[in-house]
């Protein structure tokens, strides 16, 4: 065992991870929690017109505009990420200054997340039962306030569910950014263990991001199990 960590390989990987992968953990983390919030910013508006406005049924808006809507959020979800990333490169230099570095990699991780967002918000939404929605409706909530007070605040659980599932999406997407110059553990993985053959620093790499996956998704299953207790205790108090 002494032998095997007195090795050169395993002591510059043992270097690398002491040096380098604090920075690229921070970078990680910075973009993938910017990123996902730039995308709910954007996302969530549009999963709530995208059941609001269904039939009219919260919302009067034309047929032609979800049409479009939809027609986007599918497009843009049925490009690849690396592809999309290339594709955006103009937008990325005209947003940035740039198209590579961490913060340039934001741009492309906005673009591939919030169509995704808007999806699992629309789901989420659609979960929420229509009786309630009547019942506000019939008490006189304006369209608003039907969207804010009841539509959202019943959907909570699942809402934070999938905010979840976007983050460890977004998490594995910044990885692949590192292709492209993005930073962080994505960067450190390509350019040591594809180009310089050091698979061992890649295999840490690869610990860490699992690592990351496996805290956002314990913390956001928490929290969404809490905030669905919440729910059905307030409920029962209504009752």
């Amino acid at each position: 065992m002494g032998d095997f960590f007195a090795s050169e390989t395993v002591q510059t990987a043992l270097d690398i991870l002491k040096t380098e992968f604090p920075l690229a953990i921070w970078e990680t983390i910075y973009v993938t929690v910017i990123a996902t919030f730039f995308a709910i910013v954007i996302g969530l508006p549009l999963g709530v017109l995208l059941v609001a406005g269904e039939k009219g049924r919260v919302l009067r808006i034309p047929k032609w505009i979800l049409h479009i809507l939809n027609i986007i959020i599918n497009l843009l979800r049925s490009i690849p990420f690396l592809i999309l990333m290339i594709l955006v490169f103009p937008f990325t230099r005209l947003v940035m200054g740039t198209v590579v570095g961490t913060p340039a990699s934001i741009v492309p991780l906005v673009i591939a997340a919030f169509p995704f967002v808007a999806r699992l918000v629309e789901s989420s939404l659609r979960e929420v039962n229509p009786n309630i929605i009547e019942t506000a409706q019939s008490m006189g909530a304006s369209p608003m306030q039907i969207i804010v007070k009841v539509m959202i605040p019943e959907s909570i659980p699942s809402l934070i569910s999938n905010i979840t599932l976007t983050i460890t999406t977004v998490l594995g997407y910044s990885a692949m950014s590192g292709i492209i110059g993005g930073g962080g553990l994505g960067k450190i993985a390509i350019n040591y263990g594809y180009y310089r053959y050091q698979y061992l620093v890649m295999g840490f790499a690869v610990i860490c991001l699992i690592i990351l996956v496996q805290i956002f998704q314990t913390v956001g299953t928490r929290v969404s199990i809490k905030s669905d207790r919440r729910l059905k205790q307030d409920r029962k108090s209504v009752v």
